[in-house]
Formats: C-alpha cells, structure tokens, sequence
C-alpha cells in the first residue's frame, strides 16, 4: 500500500537515499530541506526529476517545520510516515566546543525532533494511526572518546523514542528508531568542529587522536569492504512497509559496536520497569479497527 511520507534532511546522505528509494518502492515522498532556491536547490532539482515532491523546511525553525507540515497535508489530503532524519555531526574535543556550538547541535539534533513531532502527531492522531521514524546511532547506546557531543544529542534521542512510543501507543501511532553504524555519508565532511582551538591545544598529544579517528574512517570509507550507507534506506522501507503494531522498536543497521547488546539489556530492563508502574500495555500499539 501506498504511503504518504514526509523525509527531513533529505539533500544528501541517508536522507536522500532514502526519499529515492521509498519513492522507488511506490510511495508518496516529500523530501524536506533547507534553502531549496540556494544552497540546496541542485538536490532538490534533481528529486523533482524523479517525481519526488521537494518541501522546504528547516527544522531548527518552528514556523518554518509548522508550514512544510501543513503544507504536505494540504497537498497530499494525509501523512502515514514521519521519518526524523535531519541531524548534525560533531568530533573533537569536548571542552573545545562553546555552549553556543552544543546548542546549535542539539537545536538540529534533538530539538528539530521535536519541532516536526508536534506539527505532524496532530494528524497521526486524528488518523488513528502513523508511523515515526527516528534516526539515532549506535553512539545513542556506545560512547566514544571526543564523540561526546554528538553522542550526547544521540542519547536524548533515545530517551525520547522510547517516551513517545509508550504515549502513542495507544493511539495507533508506531515509533521506531533506526539506529545506523559507522557509514560513508557527508556527516563528517560537514561535522561540527571546535571553535577554541586554544581550548585544544592544552591536551597536548591527545588533540590529535580527534583527526586520527577521522582519518581511519576515512580509509575504511575508501575501501573495498566500506559499508554501503545503502543498507539504512533499505531497512527503513521494510520498517514503513511492516504492518502496524509489528515493527521492532529498534532497528541496528551496520556495525552496531555493542549497541544491540545494550538494546537486549535496556529493554529487559524497560519491560521490567512498566510492569512496576503498572502501563506494561503501553509497550505494544494498539491496532484500532480503522487499520487492523
């Protein structure tokens, strides 16, 4: 069947990979984007090529992420498919990045999730059913050294996830998140570097292990075993296409470095957690007559 599907940060990477191949599989994609007359407007002339209808909708703005919502609804009548993909990286040393540089991070990161929830759950509601997903990262469950900030906006992501997947559940909407390894998109081409440099410089040789990481991600990247950031738009079709009320409620996709064993545990611990408060039944979505 189908589907009416609203994709952020849609101009490149995961995003865009993404917008193609649901349109592909027979979907109805909006692809959403920054500055599409600008610095965006060749990605977005190109998806309209491919019969992909481009919104323009910068998530750190709640006007402008209210109107891209509204105006998908008005053309399209609908929204079935919310998918969280807009983000922002970050390498380097923690305390080298300013308060403003972690601000601006989670406003992509965290806070832009946030935006596109309130404008698109009003209608998932009023449906009786829905689907979001949100793109994490196994640094949502694993840490690494001057990862942090990063890492820190992914672990938000988590937490919120699995808050809105028990709210929702009852109300027909499905919420899952995808959680990719390490892939050759232009996230560290474009990441978030330190702005005190100075700040830096005090850690001595340690200020160099940062462009190190970077540089043998590169290699790997360049290689004939690099992993196909492919592999995430194909498992977010599966994830659209899955009946409601049966989708995993993470989905690894790559080298997890331990996030899949820490999913097991945290869920034993979830499942646990709301027997105690008495609200096991929010862990699975109700499937209402309207879309059984």
């Amino acid at each position: 069947m189908s589907r009416t599907i609203l994709i952020t940060g849609a101009s490149s990477g995961f995003g865009r990979d993404t917008a193609e191949t649901l349109a592909g599989a027979g979907h109805r994609v909006f692809a959403t984007m920054r500055d599409i007359a600008g610095r965006n407007r060749l990605p977005a002339e190109d998806l309209r090529a491919k019969r992909i209808e481009v919104i323009e909708l910068d998530v750190t703005s709640d006007t402008s992420v209210e109107h891209g919502v509204a105006s998908v609804l008005e053309q399209a009548g609908r929204l079935d498919v919310l998918v969280n993909n807009a983000g922002l990286g970050s390498a380097g040393i923690s305390e080298s990045f300013t308060a403003d540089q972690l601000r601006a991070l989670f406003d992509v990161n965290v806070f832009g999730m946030q935006r596109t929830l309130r404008a698109a759950l009003p209608a998932f509601r009023r449906q009786g059913e829905g689907l979001v997903v949100n793109i994490g990262s196994f640094m949502g469950r694993v840490t690494f050294p001057f990862f942090g900030h990063y890492g820190a906006s992914k672990f938000a992501v988590e937490a919120l996830t699995d808050s809105y997947r028990y709210e929702l559940s009852q109300l027909g909407v499905d919420v899952v998140l995808v959680q990719p390894g390490s892939y050759p998109t232009n996230m560290f081409a474009s990441a978030q570097l330190p702005e005190d440099v100075a700040r830096a410089n005090g850690y001595g040789e340690i200020a160099a292990i940062p462009g190190k990481m970077v540089e043998r991600l590169m290699d790997l990247f360049r290689s004939e075993n690099a992993p196909n950031p492919h592999d995430v738009a194909e498992a977010i079709v599966r994830i659209v296409e899955q009946p409601a009320g049966t989708r995993a409620a993470r989905v690894v996709v790559g080298d997890p470095f331990g996030a899949d064993v820490l999913n097991e545990q945290a869920a034993t611990v979830q499942t646990h957690l709301m027997e105690g408060l008495g609200l096991a039944q929010l862990a699975a979505v109700r499937k209402a007559e309207a879309n059984a």
